[in-house]
């Protein structure tokens, strides 16, 4: 059409880099305590010896995951999924009783943006001077400024990438390679990785990996309700709000308690008003508590116009010990007996396992043959695996068919710390019992337990491990 301006518009728009405030009080504290103890956790556990070897050591190549005196196998990914369940059911718990709480103190996105917000704020100022960094020139102290920055995020996040690794392979044999440049392609790969996606998430992404990336910001909504103790704004109090003098006396001022000074948005790590009520970016950290604390301290007025408050309690008025009585509700009480019904499993499956395991493989080669003497033989290849730290010694015998035997008896079978051995074993049977039994697969179990070194039964009252197999008998 004449006359018709045609005109582009983008429906993207680049995302506000956002420059948290730094914060003191309370729940800072608690924030950095998390911190240390996380990191140090994850840091230091892979350097710890136990019994002369890593603490904890997932060992892919072996099939084995050592964690202190356990010793898992693959056959025991049940205990994996117990612990999932149990994580859920955590989760499920504390969102219940007061939101966010783990995206909030130990996350580890929250946990590595504190870390790297800390070398930011070293290198370049507080939330001011960074912004006036950030609009200025390409000056030589802006180029000097951020090449520390990204070298402190950089070594960070390549130690982070090293110490994952180091989880997987003992950690002290890597950082030798690593000083002689013979690591593999494999570990130089994952460190890289590792390290990449630490300096990206924590460096540049930051809260829009809790906004847009992780799903638990989307459906925390089904798991809080009017009860849940959250972060909020006290509009009753606060409102309406406006600045003024600090000697001004709130009794003769037309105006609530909140100074509409900012530093709620300020110090938001993801850039939210909370004085907007409840939001999904919200991750419950509570630096808007501590910082207008701060700000109410200075004006003299009583602390707690941004506090942890169910929104049941800031509608009706409910004091404290009320909304915490309604914070154990049917939901929470079902929850938390879940989660520990579900930890006494785990914990009391773990402690009652047995510090051996067996697999039983055929023989696909023979299923069965006649040998001497018309008895029937079947082969059979057994893995014994040590899931203990000390040298154990098993006797093994087979059960539930009459006559049967092991051709060749099999002495005491010794088993150094967390080893696994391959072991072949012949069992026959007597031709008069073969043909009681009739043709065709009989069921029948090997019985493995622990013996002294002579092979006498260590404990005669214990269980034996029982794995179940069949004997066939050819037509």
């Amino acid at each position: 059409m004449r006359g018709t301006e045609v005109r582009t518009v983008s429906l993207y728009a680049a995302e506000a880099k956002i420059y948290p405030r730094a914060v003191h009080g309370w729940f800072a504290v608690w924030r950095w305590g998390l911190v240390w103890a996380t990191q140090l956790l994850f840091y230091g556990l892979p350097w710890l010896n136990w019994h002369g070897r890593q603490a904890v050591l997932f060992d892919l190549e072996a099939r084995r995951f050592l964690i202190f005196d356990l010793v898992l196998y693959p056959q025991d990914f049940i205990y994996l999924t117990a612990l999932l369940v149990v994580s859920a059911f955590g989760l499920f718990f504390f969102t219940a009783v007061a939101g966010r709480l783990w995206c909030g103190y130990a996350c580890p996105q929250t946990v590595y943006t504190e870390i790297f917000l800390w070398i930011e704020r070293r290198t370049e100022g507080d939330r001011a001077a960074r912004m006036r960094l950030d609009k200025g020139p390409w000056t030589a102290e802006r180029l000097w400024r951020k090449g520390i920055k990204h070298a402190g995020w950089l070594v960070v996040s390549l130690w982070t990438g090293f110490t994952f690794v180091g989880y997987f392979e003992p950690i002290r044999a890597l950082g030798a390679n690593a000083l002689t440049a013979a690591v593999s392609g494999w570990e130089i790969f994952w460190i890289l990785f590792y390290g990449l996606a630490t300096y990206g998430n924590a460096g540049h992404l930051r809260e829009q990996v809790c906004k847009y990336m992780c799903p638990y910001a989307r459906f925390q909504s089904a798991m809080i309700d009017r009860d849940t103790l959250i972060i909020s704004y006290d509009d009753e109090r606060g409102e309406p709000r406006g600045p003024r003098s600090k000697k001004a006396d709130l009794s003769t001022l037309s105006q609530g308690a909140c100074v509409d000074c900012r530093q709620c948005v300020n110090v938001c790590p993801t850039g939210i008003d909370i004085r907007n009520g409840l939001q999904y970016e919200c991750i419950g950290c509570a630096a808007c508590i501590d910082v207008c604390n701060d700000v109410m301290d200075k004006f003299e007025y009583p602390r707690g116009l941004i506090r942890y408050a169910t929104q049941n309690g800031l509608q009706h008025r409910w004091s404290s010990a009320r909304q915490w009585r309604r914070v154990m509700r049917p939901r929470v009480l079902i929850y938390g007996a879940i989660l520990m019904i579900a930890s006494a499993l785990l914990v009391g499956s773990l402690a009652m396992r047995k510090p051996f395991k067996l697999d039983v493989v055929r023989d696909r080669a023979t299923l069965a043959r006649e040998v001497e003497d018309g008895e029937i033989e079947n082969v059979y290849r057994l893995q014994l695996m040590n899931a203990a730290d000390a040298v154990q010694h098993l006797g093994l015998e087979v059960q539930d068919i009459d006559g049967l035997r092991i051709s060749q008896p099999v002495g005491p079978i010794t088993l150094a710390p967390t080893e696994a051995r391959w072991v072949t074993v012949s069992l026959r049977l007597p031709p008069t019992d073969a043909r009681r039994l009739g043709p065709g697969p009989h069921p029948m179990r090997f019985a493995v337990r622990p013996v002294t070194p002579a092979g006498d039964p260590m404990d005669p009252g214990s269980s034996a491990l029982l794995e179940k197999s069949t004997f066939i008998v050819p037509r």
